[in-house]
């Protein structure tokens, strides 16, 4: 079993390299992981926190937005682009179960990820500590949000992988792609707190709205880093609004989804006609 998803996974890895997605990630962090560094740790004095944990709270918020953006872009081919390459019914001769495809594919996509965030986290640390020695202080923080943007990483590569299951052909996945993308990462957040504003303090406020965020998979990962990180005092909006909710309830959404994800893709694999 564990042979069979290294192979898929060292084949997938080619793929992405031809395709240049690690050149794509890794540039891709790091510059603007570097933008907001530079940014991010401007109120560092006002907040009485180390410059590293300040630079980590603008890194939650680049996280958020960038990692489910480049899983997907990652993702929404690798059951679509199967298909119309003909290659799935070649794929699926071999002694190999779908599931265990499944899983050498997010294993290399997991892994370029990971490159990607190390290289453009890294950078920003480098930067805070040359600025700050005290930033050292702030490793923790950082740690913690590269195993979670990874875990976000893996949901969302999970999701592509049930959308390119469904669509059945990559521009049609693509669409739904991006079109999650926005509705979960852009505009579940804005319709959250138009609700909020519209309720007023009401039901929707106090018993919906803290349940709604940690159904989103983006959201869990931001109150997390948020409320664990020593510059919560940088949260504002969503982050902000939600301080109240226990950070092991969010703990709990950021650990739980990846493998959710995984399901769902394996459940759509399993309905694709080679």
């Amino acid at each position: 079993m564990i042979a069979r998803i290294l192979a898929t996974a060292i084949t997938e890895s080619h793929i992405a390299r031809r395709n240049r997605w690690v050149l794509i990630a890794v540039v891709l962090m790091v510059v603007f992981s570097l933008v907001l560094s530079a940014v991010g740790s401007a109120p560092v004095g006002g907040l009485g926190v180390d410059r590293l944990s300040v630079t980590v709270a603008s890194l939650t918020s680049l996280a958020v937005y960038l990692v489910p953006l480049v899983a997907l872009l990652m993702s929404f081919d690798a059951v679509a682009g199967e298909v119309e390459r003909g290659t799935l019914p070649l794929l699926l001769t071999y002694p190999v179960a779908r599931w265990e495809i499944l899983a050498g594919k997010l294993l290399a996509h997991t892994t370029i990820l990971v490159i990607a965030l190390v290289a453009g986290f890294g950078a920003a640390a480098a930067i805070a500590v040359v600025s700050d020695p005290a930033a050292v202080a702030g490793f923790g923080a950082l740690w913690r949000l590269t195993w979670t943007s990874t875990l976000l990483g893996a949901t969302f590569l999970g999701v592509g992988y049930a959308l390119s299951s469904m669509a059945r052909r990559a521009s049609g996945a693509a669409g739904l792609a991006i079109g999650l993308w926005l509705g979960l990462v852009v505009l579940y957040d804005l319709a959250l707190l138009a609700a909020v504003v519209a309720d007023d303090g009401g039901v929707f406020t106090t018993q919906v709205f803290p349940a709604a965020l940690l159904a989103n998979p983006a959201d869990a990962f931001r109150l997390f880093n948020l409320t664990a990180s020593q510059a919560t005092a940088a949260a504002s909006g969503i982050g902000g609004a939600a301080a109240s909710i226990p950070m092991w309830q969010s703990l709990i959404s950021v650990l739980v989804w990846p493998l959710v994800a995984l399901g769902l893709a394996t459940l759509a694999f399993r309905k694709v006609e080679p």
